[in-house]
């Protein structure tokens, strides 16, 4: 039986990095990485999708959206967010190759 490494699978059934399928698919995987990590947090501060949406000053239905990568919420939204659950932000930026 041959085995086949995660991005050997990933480039298969998606697409190699670079192409615009690939691109989607690890965007959309980033979104949902930082709902749950909005619902981890916001469930280990013990707070309600309402009492969260209070403190950032959108609605319950807003923070289940952004928790379920259900839009595509502004970056500042994301900021209030993780204020109000009293967690610091780092993210880092990559330039990649011109042509």
């Amino acid at each position: 039986m041959k085995t086949y490494s995660l991005e050997e699978v990933t480039d298969h059934f998606v697409g190699k990095i670079g192409t615009q399928n690939r691109d989607s698919f690890e965007n959309e995987l980033k979104l949902d990485l930082l709902g749950q990590t909005i619902k981890q947090i916001r469930k280990d501060r013990n707070l309600t999708q309402e009492q969260l949406g209070e403190l950032v000053g959108v609605k319950k239905a807003q923070i289940s959206k952004i928790e379920n990568s259900l839009t595509d919420a502004r970056f500042e939204t994301i900021l209030k967010v993780f204020n109000a659950l009293n967690a610091k932000v780092n993210f880092n930026v990559e330039l990649l190759h011109q042509t």
